[in-house]
């Protein structure tokens, strides 16, 4: 089955003040069927200025747990989206630079 995989991200300063809240795309899987609670395994997320980026250094891997399965019906064809747990970024500790 083909999946379309989402997580919301919310950006904050140093303060913890919300700058943004974003929904990061992390494209179409192909995948057997998943449920909630299910673990997925991807690249760390990290911030290059205010944009929401993989930091694809060594190491940099995370685990997160599918939080919602969304159905669109009234697309076609029909749409699933895979909602990954969210994640704080904090402007300043998360920036990873242009390293690629």
């Amino acid at each position: 089955m083909r999946y379309q995989f989402c997580q919301y991200v919310t950006i904050v300063d140093m303060n913890e003040e919300i700058l943004s809240e974003v929904l990061f795309d992390h494209g179409d899987y192909d995948s057997n069927a998943l449920t909630i609670g299910s673990s997925v395994v991807i690249y760390q997320l990290g911030l290059r200025q205010f944009d929401v980026v993989y930091d694809k250094r060594e190491g940099k891997t995370a685990r997160n747990k599918v939080v919602d399965i969304e159905l669109d019906l009234i697309k076609k064809p029909s749409v699933t989206r895979v909602f990954l747990e969210p994640v704080r970024l904090i402007v300043g500790q998360h920036d990873i630079g242009e390293v690629e």
